[in-house]
Formats: structure tokens, C-alpha cells, sequence
């Protein structure tokens, strides 16, 4: 048990002066524990982490507000890591993919429009709370788009599922849609629009495009994805201003290899 020196019932300068300097080295010592995992003899990881969080910043500033980041932490750092490690066995890219996908998802859900109600709990008291609007849906980009369906249903269990299937050409890179099928009401929803990967937007902007066609508003389309360049992400805002972006890093370097590890067809 410590001794605490005391005059005139207030502890004296000198341990006030022992707390107080504890105390900050505990600080320091847990901020430099946090940098640990990205720093390396030199500091080398930790500079390269930090530039890269700006140059997403200065992106994000170049794009706007239609594009919206997760908010970074450790968790999302470390599935991040995984996806994008070589050495990842297919399992536990799956039950990292699928628990990024919930995270994106969840944030989704919170751009959806709400509206104020009432209930009432099991002891007979009011409760003052939130629902979703009606009229939501989502759109899956196949084939990768499909490995979020299951996170997006995990939390809507009975939201409808449109799907789209578009392929680029080999030598032009120019996206065809061969398949679309959508709810018959898709011009009067809002629409979560899914797809893992922005690699050169190609493919979004042909989905979007064909979603309009159908009557949707850019306005209303929220598109969902783990990682996307910053070319890709301004080439859609570029082509459709109103559309809203939410991903989990702004990377140059896209893992496009989501969709074989996921489906197991690397």
C-alpha cells in the first residue's frame, strides 16, 4: 500500500508532481503502444500509414462529401490487413470479408431515412424511438456484389434483392450489361447499391447508368464497398455527382483479387 506525504490535509507538491508525471508516462506508453503495429525499426510503417491517411484525407476533400469514410480504428485496420495479406488462408478471408461487409453494411443503414414513433415496452411506458421508411432495397453487381447480400439480409431479413451482371471487355475495358432484374417499384426506392471492389468505376457507373434508365435518381442510390481508388471513386462522383460512396479505404492499390478468393475461384 502507497504512502501519500500530506500537509495541511492536501498531498504536498513533490507527490502531486510523482501522480502527475505517472500518469503521463502511462499516456505515452499506451500512445506508443497503439503505433506499434504500424511502426518498424525506424518508424518506416508508421510514416507510410500516416501518409497514406493523408492522401486519403486530401481525396476526400478532392471528391466531397458524397464520399464517405468508415471511421478508421484498429478492428477495421486489421480485417483490412487480412483481405489484403497473400498469405491469408480462404477461411479466414471469408470470415474477415463478411465482417468488414457487416460493418459497411450497418453504416449503410444509417443513411437510410428514418422516421419518428412511438412505443410501447412490456412495463406500459412510452418509448420515444426511430424506424425505417419504407421503400428501401438493394442491388447486387455480380458476381463479387453478391458475396454482401447475405450481411445486408443478417440485418434487413426481408429486403428486397435486385441484381445486375456486367462485364468489361478485355481489350477496351468498356462494361456490357448481360443480365438486370430489379423490383418492379425500383424508381420510387433507395437503393443500396453493391459492390466490394472500385477499381476503375467502369462497372458501377454502367450499373448506375442502368438503374436511371429505370428511373432511379442518382440521389437515391447509396453504393457500398470495402476498397476503391481514388480514380474510381471520381470517376463516379465525375459521372453522377448526387450519388452517395461508402467504403472503408481510398487506396491506389485495389485487392482486386475479392471476388475469386471469396467465391474460392483464384
Amino acid at each position: 500500500m502507497e504512502t501519500i506525504c500530506v500537509e495541511n490535509g492536501m498531498p504536498c507538491q513533490n507527490e502531486n508532481e510523482r501522480v502527475n508525471g505517472g500518469r503521463q508516462q502511462q499516456q505515452q506508453e499506451e500512445h506508443a503502444a497503439k503505433q506499434v503495429r504500424f511502426s518498424s525499426s525506424g518508424g518506416e510503417h508508421l510514416h507510410e500509414h500516416q501518409h497514406e491517411h493523408e492522401h486519403a484525407s486530401e481525396v476526400l476533400r478532392q471528391i466531397g462529401p458524397q464520399l464517405k469514410l468508415l471511421p478508421l480504428n484498429d478492428q477495421i485496420r486489421e480485417l483490412q490487413t487480412i483481405i489484403r495479406d497473400k498469405s491469408t488462408s480462404r477461411g479466414d478471408f471469408v470470415f474477415c470479408a463478411d465482417r468488414l461487409i457487416r460493418l459497411v453494411v450497418e453504416e449503410g443503414l444509417n443513411q437510410l431515412p428514418y422516421s419518428e414513433c412511438t412505443v410501447t415496452t412490456p412495463t406500459g411506458h412510452k418509448y420515444e424511438g426511430v424506424k425505417f421508411e419504407k421503400g428501401n432495397c438493394g442491388v447486387s453487381i455480380m458476381r463479387s456484389g453478391e458475396a454482401m447480400e447475405q450481411g445486408l439480409r443478417d440485418c434487413c431479413r426481408s429486403i428486397r434483392i435486385g441484381k445486375i451482371l456486367i462485364q468489361s471487355d478485355e481489350e477496351t475495358q468498356k462494361a456490357k450489361v448481360y443480365y438486370a432484374k430489379f423490383p418492379p417499384d425500383i424508381s420510387r426506392r433507395k437503393v443500396l447499391l453493391m459492390y466490394p471492389i472500385l477499381s476503375t468505376g467502369n462497372t458501377v457507373i454502367e450499373a448506375v447508368r442502368v438503374l436511371t434508365e429505370h428511373g432511379l435518381q442518382a440521389k437515391h442510390i447509396i453504393l457500398l464497398s470495402l476498397f476503391s481508388t481514388p480514380h474510381g471513386a471520381r470517376s463516379i462522383v465525375q459521372e453522377f455527382p448526387d450519388i452517395t460512396i461508402l467504403t472503408t479505404e481510398v487506396h491506389p492499390v485495389a485487392p482486386t483479387h475479392f471476388g475469386q478468393r471469396y467465391f474460392g475461384t483464384d
